[in-house]
């Protein structure tokens, strides 16, 4: 009986297409050695991407910003991406796609100017940062002490694997008996998680942080969400005070879609449950999912040259 090799997931390293449990890289890479990479990671629910354009078109002024070129192009990548769900078969995937900088050309300086750049992606099972305990109780949320890279350092809005900060964050949560972390900038403000965005409520308002977190894609579909509701939705300076005193809390991300929060700093929030303004932008996100809301439908029609292998 054949199986599918590539049924735990597929990758796609360096112009070849091979299964996930095969896929390396090389460790003298700067993309290694340096965290030299930029990635995007795009979601795949029920036969079809979501928002895929858009999160290829971050990936690109992503790499625009670290002067990374790798020989792809946008349609290759986009390509590349199809084919990686094809060959697991996946319905549901998480799927990555990073740009990273080689090693110097032998004989030129070490420079990352002279390093060639190239392209890494998978499709694996879809993952989700919170589980389904976490959904129906809300998340549990602390304000770390750690606080956030500036964007004066290092502009979060391009994808980057600089998570020394978030993962400080990450373990004051678990002493605190909490699941994440939100990070706040010099100024007292809140920025973002370990890979989500937050937003507040407050007297029916819900707000964002303007700066120092990722532009998300879940976050650009909350403003739309809300808008389709008439819910007020700013982005803006949201201080720390803002956030512990506010009437709700949700979190969002690709890998788990909008992710009410519960209990902040040991608060807790209304009956200890997910809001009622957060509850209904979650199932609003994902009834306008299924209906094929901002969908690419994977193309599952394996071409000849694939029906031997990768």
């Amino acid at each position: 009986m054949q199986t599918n090799r590539f049924a735990a997931g597929a990758a796609y390293v360096d112009g070849v297409f091979k299964p996930m449990a095969e896929a390396v890289i090389p460790v003298n890479d700067f993309g290694y050695r340096r965290s030299d990479v930029t990635y995007d990671v795009v979601g795949v629910w029920e036969g079809n991407f979501f928002r895929l354009d858009d999160h290829i078109a971050r990936f690109r002024t992503s790499m625009n910003a670290l002067r990374l070129k790798p020989a792809e192009s946008d349609d290759d990548i986009k390509e590349i991406l199809h084919r990686l769900v094809r060959l697991t078969g996946l319905r549901s995937a998480y799927v990555a796609m990073d740009c990273l900088r080689g090693v110097p050309v032998p004989g030129k300086p070490r420079h990352p100017a002279n390093a060639r750049n190239y392209l890494v992606a998978y499709a694996v099972p879809w993952i989700s940062i919170v589980t389904e305990e976490q959904y129906e109780r809300g998340v549990h949320m602390i304000i770390a002490r750690t606080l956030r890279i500036p964007p004066e350092s290092f502009d979060p809005r391009v994808k980057n694997f600089h998570w020394g900060d978030l993962t400080a964050g990450l373990f004051e949560a678990l002493d605190q008996g909490a699941d994440t972390a939100v990070l706040l900038d010099t100024d007292g403000n809140v920025t973002e998680g370990p890979g989500f965005n937050v937003f507040s409520i407050t007297d029916g308002v819900v707000a964002t942080p303007i700066r120092g977190g990722l532009d998300g894609m879940t976050r650009q579909s909350v403003f739309e969400l809300c808008e389709e509701l008439g819910i007020p939705c700013v982005a803006r300076a949201v201080p720390a005070d803002e956030l512990r005193q506010a009437d709700e809390i949700f979190t969002c991300t690709t890998a788990g879609g909008i992710m009410p929060v519960s209990r902040i700093d040991g608060r807790i929030m209304g009956n200890d449950r997910p809001g009622v303004i957060s509850s209904k932008l979650k199932d609003l996100f994902w009834a306008r999912r299924a209906e094929g809301w901002h969908a690419t439908p994977v193309n599952y029609d394996v071409p000849v040259e694939e029906a031997a292998g990768a």
